[in-house]
């Protein structure tokens, strides 16, 4: 990858990403990542952003597993994106994993009080984890 293509390849793959090519996107954030990770030379936001959006086309997919792991790595790039916390933190709901899905739900209002999904989340989690615990299971 030349110098500028990495910033060329994560315009093409919002492209992609925004157009529901998820195919080509999730290539294109894969190739943008790679080159991130190999060269050290892209910025925290960029490279969050790419690792979220991969993440978010493998929870359309229903791989909850390699989305948490994307999630987690765009946290890690950018402690301060509140959305990858607010990603990690559904699948974590959808997996009925009330705790996880607290923490990150919390963490995503910290970071963003005004961020209405997480709000709403948060409650509907909070509810369903009342509920299981009453149930004793």
């Amino acid at each position: 990858m030349e110098q500028d293509q990495p910033d060329t390849t994560l315009r093409s793959a919002h492209s992609h990403f925004h157009r529901h090519d998820f195919h080509r996107a999730e290539h294109l954030y894969s190739l943008f990542i790679s080159h991130c990770v190999h060269h050290r030379n892209c910025s925290a936001s960029d490279l969050a952003t790419a690792y979220n959006n991969r993440g978010q086309i493998r929870y359309l997919r229903v791989d909850f597993t390699e989305a948490v792991q994307d999630y987690s790595c765009a946290i890690q790039a950018h402690g301060h994106f509140e959305v990858p916390y607010y990603n990690r933190g559904l699948v974590h709901y959808r997996l009925g994993l009330y705790e996880e899905a607290k923490k990150d739900f919390e963490q995503t209002l910290k970071l963003n009080p005004e961020f209405e999904e997480a709000k709403v989340s948060l409650r509907q989690t909070l509810l369903d984890q009342q509920h299981k615990d009453q149930r004793g299971y």
